[in-house]
């Protein structure tokens, strides 16, 4: 095992974080210098930090247009004159503006003579809305500064008052300061390289070193300074592709490489105007800008419209004349309902068979998301993923599928009619909470199958990337390896709580769209079919290659995805992305089929357009938003770790908790270490088979002697109005998202305060009795949990082919719908007739929340660790079982029956074996 990767000697996860402590700091710093009754001594002290801090922030704003190199410049000269009146209101003003973003509107805050007065416009929050979107453009060219005020200047006498956008330029001046810049600021929305740039970075310091790693390994010595500006093109395309990138060169067309037209949106030569750049650069956003769907439903509201149609509550008129549903109305407003129609004509679109707005957003989403084709779904992705397997899978097809996957899933098989390969997660028990299902497990069920023969009826590989607690699949490897032993096999990924991943690149790389894309290009590539050929030569004549053949190797990709719940859309909101080589020829007719098998006629508009609106921010704001959600969800780590009375009662868990030593080959244990501050996640992500989300915060309250649903009801919801989704016996998750502002995170903290001090004061008043039973019910929070049980085995009367892997979930599913196929035991009673050697046969899904997957599912033989771990429940709700009446099992005399009809059925399959063999 390697050893842990490189920390931040820094206590900032983020270049953010530092950012923007530092100009706080300066701005105390400033206030207490101006003060008259300062002590000299301590005004000399303040004097060295102001420069050092000043120096610090030279750095760092380098790679900013806004406060930016220029305004650190003017407020050295103001401090170096002694004005420290002036210069502190000047630090205050840029501080205040800095940490509430209200002065991005402004394109001329570095003109010359704006910069000597240091003066911005606060901009309230009612004219906010007002002002015009900003963003800012990363010019990569080696000038002089005489040249780059110049070229600053020409730049913004080209800005139309009539444009929707404004801009400022951030000026850099070679490779490495193009690349940093891209990482630290995320105003950034398009690149302009100038000319052959430089390779190093003048600018580089310990400060800003940890936060740079990724583009200090870049290894880019064997190339040129001519071919630096398209090989950064080809990076921006990786790491931040939703950016629009243009090309200065003075190559003649002739000469210009495919891959390097292929990679910037224009190119342009150096005798060409920039106004021509700068129209580029504004049509660009736009495009980027345009919500097709939302823009037709809005136009369409503002039309005069007869209603003739079938819906009384389009344009509000069934609801603003009414006497006693009005407030109804005035709750939503009416733009609620004057867009609310079943029309598709008049500018709208058909979900079913979209060809105008719909169609459009659906594709923008296709870009935005890295997919081939993307589909909107509006009934949550529940329906997406019974959509995605009716139309890949067929009655008989196997499909190994994790068994703690989303209930939807076991549905969605039922009805296919395909047989389930159950695979199992490893267990983390401690916290009853599942792990993720190791690749060594995933390949011996391949091997099995094509043992028995099986592998030509292997359809699908379904499982949950990122699952609710945060588990996340090296995804890549996965795909490669699983594609050596079954080279047509099809992938559902259920990304339902991974929609923000695809938007900042340490995430992006874990995820289906981007893998599918990544080996879909390796394995086209000359290179991969040398590696290929000279890997078979070198294997021994019994031995199975572990490399996928290329000229077999099918990429077939499907990703289900919840945008609703964790980028903007209203509820229920979800897309399926598709990256599948095979679609058109394969799939297309089966899944559109599907599609309209489990799509409403009635599709909610408003959902829709909030789809398209989602698109949009996640190309102007998605990595931003979503790095910022990281930066919080880790200083909430941090505060729980270093605060005393927090880590008394509370452990946030880490990567070591929830990742076994042998899946972690970076030898990464946990984000934040009291004694080294932040580890460096990005080798992790990289290269470990599990990796664990941050913004997942899981926190094991045993300690507490509160149960999980408890704490989540009683403390949380009831007394502090904080809501979560997830529970177990002994942890509550807490998620960080786009959405999760600084101010939550800090009531958070203050709640998790305020019920530590209680528990403080409670376990202080209790007696000696008392204190025993706080303390038993502590110890079987903490140690007396009940191990979690694998999926035991499907009962042999539903065993697609006996001895082999796959369970006719189906049949026993359709059995139980007669009651009198089935019989009702208690518990206890089940407990009894297992032990004495009765085999019990559930005939429905057992579904426990917390913690969510089904113990049992119909077909499976119940095993006496799944009744040990029911009995051990203390939850409230368990779907599928009434405990008034016991778990529904099937009759002894009806699994006889099915047994009889399930032994003809495999001879019949043997025999149809045989004649296929002849």
């Amino acid at each position: 095992m390697k050893s842990p990767q490189k920390s931040v000697s820094a206590p900032y996860y983020s270049i953010g974080q530092l950012r923007l402590d530092r100009w706080n700091e300066l701005k105390n710093e400033s206030e207490a210098l101006s003060l008259e009754e300062t002590d000299p001594k301590n005004k000399l002290k303040h004097k060295e930090r102001i420069k050092q801090l000043l120096n610090e922030l030279e750095t760092v704003e380098h790679y900013f247009a806004i406060p930016g190199k220029i305004v650190v410049e003017k407020l050295k000269k103001c401090f170096d004159n002694g004005e420290h009146s002036v210069f502190a209101h000047h630090i205050n003003n840029t501080t205040r503006q800095l940490i509430n973003d209200v002065y991005s509107g402004n394109p001329y805050f570095q003109k010359e003579d704006d910069a000597e007065q240091l003066e911005t416009e606060f901009v309230s929050s009612s004219t906010q809305n007002n002002r015009k979107n900003y963003f800012e453009v990363l010019f990569l060219e080696n000038l002089n500064s005489v040249d780059e005020t110049t070229l600053q200047e020409r730049i913004r006498e080209l800005h139309d008052p009539n444009d929707k956008f404004t801009y400022n330029l951030v000026v850099q001046h070679s490779f490495q300061d193009a690349l940093i810049a891209l990482f630290f600021n995320p105003n950034i929305q398009s690149v302009v390289i100038r000319y052959a740039p430089p390779y190093r970075s003048e600018n580089i310091s310990p400060l800003i070193t940890p936060y740079i790693q990724n583009v200090l390994n870049i290894d880019v010595h064997e190339l040129s300074e001519a071919q630096l500006g398209p090989k950064l093109g080809q990076l921006i395309k990786q790491f931040r592709p939703e950016i629009d990138t243009y090309y200065v060169t003075d190559t003649a067309l002739g000469d210009l490489k495919d891959s390097t037209l292929e990679t910037f949106r224009r190119i342009y030569y150096r005798k060409e105007d920039l106004q021509e750049l700068h129209l580029a650069i504004i049509r660009g956003i736009n495009e980027r800008y345009h919500t097709p769907f939302f823009t037709a439903l809005k136009e369409y509201s503002q039309k005069p419209t007869g209603i003739f149609h079938a819906m009384p509550i389009s344009r509000g008129n069934s609801v603003f004349k009414s006497k006693w549903i009005k407030d109804f109305g005035d709750f939503y407003g009416r733009n609620m309902f004057l867009a609310e129609s079943s029309s598709t004509t008049g500018g709208l679109d058909s979900l079913l068979q979209p060809t105008g707005p719909l169609k459009k957003a659906q594709e923008m989403a296709a870009v935005a998301y890295g997919s081939q084709r993307t589909f909107f779904v509006t009934n949550g992705t529940s329906t997406a993923n019974k959509i995605v397997l009716q139309a890949l899978v067929e009655p008989g097809d196997l499909v190994l599928i994790d068994r703690d996957c989303h209930k939807s899933h076991h549905y969605g098989l039922v009805l296919s009619g395909a047989y389930p390969v159950y695979l199992d997660s490893y267990p983390i028990e401690q916290y009853s909470i599942y792990g993720a299902v190791p690749l060594e497990q995933i390949l011996e069920k391949l091997l099995v199958l094509k043992k028995a023969g099986r592998l030509d009826k292997v359809k699908m590989l379904l499982l949950t990337n990122c699952t609710f607690d945060g588990m996340v699949y090296n995804v890549q490897r996965v795909m490669e390896a699983v594609l050596a032993i079954k080279p047509d096999m099809i992938f559902l990924w259920d990304e339902a709580w991974f929609a923000f991943a695809g938007f900042t690149y340490t995430y992006k790389q874990r995820t289906g769209m981007f893998s599918a894309k990544k080996l879909h290009t390796k394995y086209q590539s000359e290179e991969y079919r040398k590696e290929y050929q000279k890997h078979i030569k070198s294997l021994k004549t019994d031995e199975s290659s572990s490399l996928p053949d290329p000229d077999k190797v099918r990429i077939r990709v499907f990703a289900t995805q919840s945008t609703h719940k964790t980028l903007s859309s209203f509820r229920q909101g979800s897309m399926i992305h598709i990256w599948d080589e095979d679609f058109r020829k394969k799939a297309e007719n089966t899944f559109l089929e599907a599609y309209m098998t489990h799509t409403s006629t009635s599709p909610n508009y408003q959902m829709l357009a909030s789809l398209d609106v989602g698109r949009r921010q996640t190309q102007f704001e998605g990595y931003e938003m979503v790095e910022r959600s990281i930066e919080l969800a880790m200083v909430l780590r941090a505060k729980v770790v270093v605060n005393p009375l927090l880590s008394k009662y509370f452990d946030v868990l880490t990567v070591k908790d929830f990742i076994p030593d042998q899946y972690r080959d970076s030898g990464l244990k946990e984000y934040f270490d009291t004694a080294v501050g932040w580890n460096r996640m990005e080798e992790a992500w990289e290269k470990d088979e599990f990796m664990l989300d941050p913004t997942k915060i899981t926190l094991f309250i045993g300690r507490t002697g509160i149960d999980g649903d408890t704490f989540k009801n009683k403390y949380l919801m009831d007394k502090y109005n904080i809501q979560i989704n997830k529970t177990s016996r002994n942890t509550v998750l807490f998620m960080t998202n786009i959405g999760t502002t600084r101010g939550s995170v800090a009531y958070l903290t203050k709640v998790l305060l305020e019920i530590a001090a209680d528990l403080d004061k409670h376990f202080e008043s209790l007696n000696k009795r008392e204190k025993e039973i706080a303390d038993a019910h502590i110890q079987s929070l903490t140690k007396d949990v009940p191990p979690l049980p694998d999926f035991s085995r499907f009962h042999s009367s539903f065993l697609a082919v006996p001895g082999v892997p796959g369970g006719n979930l189906r049949a026993a599913y359709f059995l139980a719908y007669s009651e009198d196929n089935c019989e009702y035991i208690s518990m206890i009673d089940c407990k009894l007739a297992i032990e004495e050697g009765k085999e019990l046969v559930a005939s429905s899904f057992v579904i426990p929340y917390p913690p969510g997957f089904p113990v049992l599912v119909p077909g499976q033989v119940v095993s006496e660790e799944i009744i040990r771990f029911m009995l051990a429940l203390d939850v409230s709700e368990i779907h599928g079982y009434r405990a008034d009446l016991g778990l529904r099992v099937f009759k002894d005399s009806v699994l006889n029956r099915q047994k009889t009809a399930t032994a003809m059925g495999a001879m019949g399959f043997s025999k149809k074996k045989k004649l296929t063999e002849i």
